[in-house]
């Protein structure tokens, strides 16, 4: 059955990419949670989206610009009440331990090519022994290769946002076991082409609750959404049509 992976936590009720939202995704029951990483000046490896501080935090400025103790006195949810600050990957490695998600860690190394990022987030994974748990993507395929070099064991997964001829031979080719999709670049035949293949399938960021039916009927392997709470509601009509 279609997992559902939580895309920056429960973003669509807490600030994205804090705690708050993993802690919520995993109340309301995501399956698993996709979430950001950007290094620090001093190499620590946060989890924000935005290369810059500027949209989601008090603060302003460039991730890579900033040390980790700068990072941390700004305020992660500004939308609600608490304060919160920009997790750690440690942090949230930690927190995993006292359940079984799933997480899909993107490597924000698209636009800043960070140095050493997949070594980093690689050896922090191996640290907590989440390796079966953990699903390295990112837009760089340059450090999804380089990271299945590094570590077979952790399933790897391109994102990409436009439509690709037979998806599933270009993963396989860098020894991929997924694809990530932007939602409007895939069609039900290509979902079904993947799965046949044997190349997991997760759309983002499926919002729409027609989408969510959509990728439930054929069984999609997960989606990434933004609102955990309405896809279990949805999913939970298909589970007891089986």
């Amino acid at each position: 059955m279609t997992q559902i992976f939580a895309h920056r936590g429960f973003s669509a009720a807490y600030a994205e990419n804090t705690m708050s939202a993993f802690i919520a995704a995993e109340k309301a029951g995501a399956n698993g949670l996709e979430l950001d990483v950007q290094l620090t000046k001093d190499d620590e490896v946060v989890v924000i989206h935005d290369e810059k501080v500027d949209r989601t935090t008090s603060g302003n400025g460039y991730v890579k610009n900033l040390t980790f103790k700068e990072i941390r006195k700004f305020n992660a949810n500004k939308k609600g009440m608490k304060k919160e600050p920009i997790p750690s990957l440690i942090e949230v490695l930690e927190w995993m331990q006292t359940n079984q998600l799933i997480c899909n860690i993107e490597l924000k190394n698209g636009i800043f090519p960070y140095e050493g990022m997949e070594d980093k987030v690689i050896q922090l994974i191996r640290k907590y022994d989440l390796s079966d748990r953990i699903i390295i993507s990112s837009f760089n395929h340059y450090s999804i290769v380089l990271s299945y070099r590094m570590a077979p064991e952790i399933e790897t997964a391109p994102l990409f946002n436009e439509r690709m001829y037979m998806p599933w031979v270009y993963a396989q080719s860098i020894r991929a076991q997924g694809i990530h999709p932007k939602l409007t670049s895939i069609t039900d035949e290509i979902i079904k082409g993947a799965l046949e293949n044997g190349i997991a399938v997760r759309p983002y960021t499926v919002n729409k609750e027609a989408d969510m039916h959509r990728l439930f009927k054929i069984n999609c392997t997960s989606i990434i959404t933004d609102d955990p709470v309405t896809a279990i509601k949805i999913k939970k009509q298909y589970e007891t049509r089986l």
